[in-house]
């Protein structure tokens, strides 16, 4: 079975497509032995993350274990997760990660 997206870390609330996927497409796969379904509102590109859960505007995106930015609209299970709806917090002197304003 060709694996579609990848989840890397446990604590992570998206997952990284591996392949482009459709809007529609349900992905399945395992993460801590739990077994996981995901049905996509969007289309998702190769490379670019989807929500595995329902998130919050203000609420941390995780990836890699890592807080990688912060949702600035809230974000239902299966949407893309882009910089249509999350403001990165890596990388920039102005803002801590995690860090609520």
């Amino acid at each position: 079975m060709e694996r579609k997206a990848i989840v890397l870390n446990s604590r992570d609330n998206v997952a990284t497509a591996l392949i482009d996927l459709c809007a529609g497409d349900t992905v399945e796969f395992e993460v801590d032995k739990k077994p996981i379904s995901v049905k996509l509102a969007n289309p998702i590109q190769f490379g670019h993350k989807f929500s595995l859960v329902d998130i919050k505007t203000g609420s941390p995106i995780l990836k890699y274990g890592e807080v990688i930015g912060e949702a600035t609209k809230d974000i239902k299970t299966g949407e893309h997760v882009h910089v249509h709806n999350v403001a990165s917090t890596r990388g920039r002197g102005d803002v801590t990660a995690g860090a609520t304003r």
